[in-house]
């Protein structure tokens, strides 16, 4: 079974650490990996737009300038930053070079949640 969770909803520094702690049923008493997408207006050209095709995840996004003490908190750097979560950890990041464009792909972020998921069954 597969759930697509990923909502475009944006969080601030005021609901941050409760969004990267949500519990949404992914299975017998687990959670699913919550990415968080820190985002700048300056660089929207490059954001993420495959969000709806990913699996077993939820998504949020998080503008840097609404942000800055989980951005200081992350040591985010550039934007746009990916975050992957599971229950509150930050498990992998995937970061924007100078370029400012993301190094990954659809395939290389699904792939990380999957090898998150499948960690956590253990």
């Amino acid at each position: 079974m597969s759930f697509n969770l990923s909502a475009q909803e944006w969080i601030t520094d005021d609901n941050f650490d409760s969004k990267i702690n949500e519990r949404k049923a992914f299975g017998d008493d687990e959670s699913l990996p919550v990415v968080v997408e820190f985002y700048a207006k300056f660089n929207d050209a490059n954001k993420f737009e495959d969000w709806s095709k990913l699996e077993n995840v939820i998504y949020y996004r998080a503008d840097i300038s609404n942000s800055p003490e989980a951005k200081k908190k992350y040591k985010v750097r550039m934007a746009p930053t990916l975050i992957i979560f599971k229950n509150g950890i930050k498990e992998e990041v995937f970061k924007a070079g100078l370029d400012l464009e993301l190094p990954a792909d659809l395939n290389d972020i699904q792939e990380a949640i999957n090898e998150i998921n499948s960690a956590s069954k253990f």
